[in-house]
């Protein structure tokens, strides 16, 4: 009577956005499949399928999983970025970083140890290949 009937379709949870506000201090984990706009302080650690964005005045300490992120803000700790990683030049990040791609525009602030997902893979890929060319040299 009262519900919301939406002939049971799937709703795409990743494109809902909740804000942490300017002046808002938040302690603790989140887990969530939406987006996150970050203004306020959040010390904790954040997971999600969607896109962390941190505003100017925002800072997050701890760790961060999502698909993408915007940094204008201030980061400390632990991020990866299944997908792209953005840095404004406000953008001030130290720690950990893992990321498959990683954009940076200057003036940002990146003192980070950085992984890229894809670079990782095909440098593996290229010293196992030398490996077994200089072992059929040596036989040789």
């Amino acid at each position: 009577m009262f519900g919301n009937k939406k002939d049971n379709k799937v709703e795409d949870l990743t494109k809902e956005q909740n804000k942490i506000a300017q002046g808002t201090t938040f302690k603790g984990d989140i887990d969530s499949q939406g987006s996150f706009r970050i203004e306020g302080k959040v010390e904790g650690n954040i997971t999600t399928a969607g896109k962390v964005v941190v505003g100017k005045t925002g800072y997050v300490e701890g760790s961060i999983q999502c698909e993408y992120a915007d940094f204008e803000g201030k980061f400390s700790g632990e991020i990866t970025v299944n997908s792209t990683l953005t840095l404004k030049s406000s953008a001030i990040i130290e720690g950990n970083v893992v990321t498959e791609k990683l954009a940076i525009e200057p003036g940002a602030v990146f003192n980070a140890t950085c992984k890229m997902k894809g670079a990782v893979k095909s440098l593996n890929d290229e010293k196992s290949r030398q490996q077994q060319t200089r072992k059929k040299e040596q036989t040789a």
